[in-house]
């Protein structure tokens, strides 16, 4: 990990759609995760920022383990140089 750069994901995650009030609530459990969007069908989209590639692999990793999804799919990725002493918007 960088010392000074700032990473921004996002994924679109599939899951049984009976398991997913709780994969939301899990996946919301992790730092730097949000589900912005999601359907009655299952099909979620997620949101990660963190301080490293390594925090959003790991973040991916958790969730694909996850009871009752079926597909994670990785659509975006994205990092920054952050300015020392800065935080990320």
């Amino acid at each position: 990990m960088k010392e000074h750069e700032w990473h921004v994901a996002s994924l679109v995650v599939h899951c049984r759609p009976e398991f997913r009030r709780a994969v939301i609530n899990a996946i919301e459990q992790l730092t730097g995760a949000e589900v912005p969007v999601s359907s009655e069908q299952g099909k979620l989209v997620v949101s990660l920022e963190g301080p490293g590639q390594q925090h959003i692999v790991e973040h991916i990793d958790i969730i694909a383990l996850m009871d009752g999804i079926l597909s994670t799919t990785l659509i975006y990725h994205e990092f920054a140089e952050l300015e020392p002493g800065k935080e990320p918007a």
